[in-house]
């Protein structure tokens, strides 16, 4: 996830409760829906974040790796390529990091000519309904002063969750099509998403939905944000009736605009949902607050409580289910 400002805990939990209606909390009796192979998932993860991928930076032998690796994934579930070059969306772009200067003083400017987002689909069985695009980014930040950034929770767990959806609705045929977009240089400034929604690949008139997924696999209080109600009211109903099957609690919020005296932080452009709600594209951003090995090497697979983690895919997967049910 692009970086975040810091910010008070206790003050976000006051504001949280103020700029959006909580769900209720799941009860002990609640009957709460099990999709996902917890192996697998935590495979995936380690997979992605270990050495061998080098942090995954865009451009680098990591990153085209681990790009490879998700090709071969989405070949194995089943996944229809949906890019211009198969599974592939190749792009490039200019970077100018100000905050990296050189000896000159100047800021760094890097040309990274070798990126590409990867793009799959399972077709829907109704005719002419509208995408639902499930996004997770897969770059991180690399390898720096000697040191591997894994990026475990970012974005490695995200691809995972992906992944197990994928695998979920290759088996479930849903109404609507859906693409899983694996998206590239979302550390970036978010160039991976930018590209897709300006390519007219799919249109966004013909895309109903992005669900983005990043950082989704740890937070000591078993909760997760679903940022987009503020924008999408429509979204908050149905996200309660999925807390009514979850094991995780879903906190709504961290969507609002930041006016001046405010507490709280507004999520709404920091992940690759950005990208979709520029182009007026409903959008849902499922992702947990920042820890204290977010953007650090110590942002490993280890740290991972699987627990929450394959209970936050579960629920990610039973919102897909849901919102195939329910949307036009």
């Amino acid at each position: 996830m692009l970086g975040r400002l810091g910010f008070d805990f206790a003050a976000l939990s006051l504001a949280s409760l103020l700029t959006g209606v909580q769900p209720p909390a799941p009860s002990a009796t609640a009957s709460v829906v099990h999709r996902v192979d917890r192996t697998q998932l935590m495979a995936d993860v380690r997979e992605l974040s270990s050495d061998q991928y080098q942090g995954r930076r865009t451009g680098t032998p990591g990153g085209l790796k681990a790009r490879a690796w998700i090709r071969d994934a989405f070949a194995a579930i089943g996944l229809k390529p949906a890019g211009p070059n198969g599974f592939a969306e190749p792009f490039a772009f200019t970077y100018h990091e100000d905050h990296a200067q050189g000896s000159s003083g100047r800021p760094v400017i890097t040309e990274y000519k070798d990126a590409a987002n990867v793009l799959g689909s399972i077709p829907g069985t109704k005719t002419g309904a509208r995408y639902i695009v499930v996004s997770a980014h897969y770059d991180h930040l690399g390898v720096q002063s000697d040191r591997i950034y894994h990026g475990a929770d970012d974005n490695a767990s995200g691809v995972a969750a992906l992944l197990a959806a994928a695998r979920w609705f290759a088996a479930h045929p849903p109404r609507h099509a859906m693409l899983f977009a694996a998206f590239d240089a979302e550390e970036l400034g978010l160039k991976g998403a930018k590209t897709f929604v300006a390519s007219g690949l799919v249109p966004p008139q013909k895309l109903a939905i992005d669900v983005n997924l990043d950082m989704v696999s740890r937070n000591e209080r078993h909760e997760i944000f679903a940022v987009g109600t503020y924008q999408e009211e429509w979204l908050s109903p149905i996200l309660q009736d999925v807390q009514r099957r979850s094991a995780v609690t879903i906190r709504l919020g961290h969507d609002r605009p930041v006016r001046g005296g405010d507490s709280g932080e507004d999520w709404t452009d920091l992940s690759d949902q950005g990208a979709f709600r520029d182009a007026r594209v409903p959008f849902v951003y499922f992702g947990v607050e920042d820890h204290a090995d977010y953007h650090q090497p110590t942002d490993t697979a280890d740290k991972i409580d699987l627990q929450f983690f394959g209970d936050v895919a579960d629920m990610i997967i039973d919102t897909l289910v849901t919102l195939d049910a329910r949307l036009p």
